[in-house]
């Protein structure tokens, strides 16, 4: 978007990162690409409000400013206190948006994320095949089929507690329903680790229906002014994370979670924004638009220091909770609601402009798609998805024998390749309507993976050719498809056949080795 001659303010007032902006900037002369020009850019480290100002003044001059919280609030600082404001890091890179995009990945790597090296699991989530249809039969039935497969995590999402037969009740009360776990969880978790895998719990730690116990104990726990009507989104309000009490109730009720049914994972989601943001009878209420976040953060860094194995997953409603804040505490996010793979190409294009693919979650669902009824072939779902951290969504026990055998080849395909995807050099090779092509150079660079989708097929275009790029001029590769060997002069100057196959939603993964 061209700069006006004014100051253009990026914002979310909604109390955390949200689906409307995302806190980063990137600052070109107007004539950078993906693989050339100067790219000033710079992203805010936090997950609650924030706001970045660009500044264009009437002789060209441009700059900006950014940081934590929102304009008409205010913090008090008593007489030797302090406050420290989030990292807004800033990056300039020479040769373009490509450049730019891989020095982010290296950053969130080297001074961000906890274990960086570390291999995301490939994961499976039960929500598209259970909704709240929660029972230990059916969970472990899933489990069963997902371990066959080659899943390494599984996850057993929203239903599982209290009275949550729906979204109208229950949140807040994180006991097991006894309907559904009449011994508690500790029985189907000890099936899922005697199956081979780790096992992880969806929770919403920060929000409670009015429908609930907890609520018509705590009704001061949740934000709120004294004089207005308490909005519900998703019929669920938001709890004060910024009272200590409330967080000191939340952290020991993850402890004792964890702790007794011995837990690999959470999935941490929190699925509405702020509305009525008070705390009334407090000195300073503006305070809880810094201070919920703060308390996020606390409780998921105790939560790790008591449990080194615990791994966590960030979600809000999808993508509304991503930022190299909640990436400090949190080992990877799920990127969005919408699991349609057409959808996912733009989302995840836009997703690797800051972050490294290891912190993208990207699951395979079902098909006609649940979010967009949209129909797209398995192996095209599967190819999407295994550009990011890849999971499986759908409903297991409705796919076919044929669709089970072909998921299980893809799935020991992705554990073969996913140290290249996951801890690789990301170049963004081509992004438009017809094809969209990326590829992954292993550190070491003796292995590059090469992903082509292609939306719809244009009538009267020839065999696609794509350039690829940071591979070594003099080196040999093979191509694993072929046995073609192929010197890197030629790929980056003359490029590679995709080879993509007829139709609509075709894909493709090309996997070259280099050679000795």
């Amino acid at each position: 978007t061209p700069v006006p001659v004014a100051e253009t303010v990026f914002t979310s007032r909604r109390g955390i990162t949200s689906h409307q902006a995302n806190p980063w900037l990137m600052l070109d002369a107007g004539d950078a690409d993906e693989d050339t020009g100067e790219v000033w850019s710079a992203a805010l480290a936090w997950s609650g409000s924030w706001r970045i100002t660009l500044h264009r003044d009437p002789t060209g001059r441009v700059g900006w400013t950014g940081g934590f919280g929102h304009d008409t609030t205010s913090w008090l600082l008593a007489p030797g206190e302090s406050m420290d404001t989030p990292v807004f890091a800033g990056l300039y890179a020479r040769n373009g948006f490509g450049e730019t995009s891989r020095a982010w990945h290296d950053y969130t790597r080297a001074h961000v994320l906890r274990h960086p090296a570390e291999p995301r699991p490939v994961l499976y989530n039960s929500w598209e095949a259970t909704a709240f249809d929660v029972s230990e039969q059916g969970q472990l039935a899933l489990a069963t089929t997902a371990a066959d497969l080659g899943v390494e995590l599984f996850v057993m999402d929203d239903g599982w507690f209290g009275a949550r037969r729906t979204d109208h009740a229950g949140l807040g009360d994180w006991q097991p329903y006894p309907g559904a776990f009449p011994n508690g969880l500790r029985p189907l978790v000890e099936s899922v680790h005697k199956l081979g895998m780790a096992f992880g719990l969806w929770v919403e730690p920060e929000m409670v229906n009015p429908d609930s116990d907890l609520y018509r104990a705590h009704p001061d726990w949740v934000l709120h002014m004294a004089n207005r009507r308490r909005t519900t989104l998703r019929n669920q309000l938001v709890l004060n994370f910024a009272r200590p009490d409330v967080a000191e109730w939340a952290l020991d009720w993850l402890d004792r979670l964890v702790v007794e049914n011995d837990l690999d994972y959470l999935k941490w989601d929190a699925n509405r924004p702020f509305t009525e943001a008070g705390w009334p009878g407090h000195a300073d209420p503006d305070r809880l638009w810094i201070d919920h976040t703060r308390g996020v953060y606390r409780i998921m860094e105790r939560l790790r220091a008591n449990h080194a194995g615990l791994r966590i997953e960030a979600c809000s409603g999808g993508g509304g909770r991503t930022d190299l804040g909640i990436l400090a505490y949190t080992d990877q996010v799920w990127t969005s609601d919408n699991t349609d793979a057409a959808d996912r190409i733009a989302i995840q294009h836009g997703y690797s402009q800051i972050y490294p693919a290891q912190t993208m979650a990207a699951w395979v669902t079902d098909c006609p798609n649940p979010i967009t009824a949209r129909t797209t072939p398995l192996v095209f779902r599967f190819h999407v998805a295994m550009a990011g951290a890849l999971g499986i969504g759908g409903n297991l026990s409705t796919w076919s024998d044929g669709d089970l055998a072909l998921a299980t080849e893809l799935i020991g395909t992705y554990r073969e390749i996913r140290q290249t995807v996951q801890h690789g050099r990301q170049y963004r090779l081509a992004h438009g309507p017809w094809l969209t092509s990326v590829a992954y150079v292993a550190a070491d660079g003796a292995e590059v993976v090469v992903f082509g989708w292609r939306i719809t097929e244009p009538f009267g275009h020839r065999p696609i050719l794509v350039r690829l790029a940071g591979l070594d001029p003099a080196a040999r590769y093979r191509d694993e498809r072929t046995g073609n060997v192929h010197t890197g002069a030629a790929l980056l100057i003359s490029g590679i056949d995709l080879a993509l196959p007829d139709g609509d939603h075709s894909s493709v993964l090309i996997r070259l080795q280099r050679l000795p």
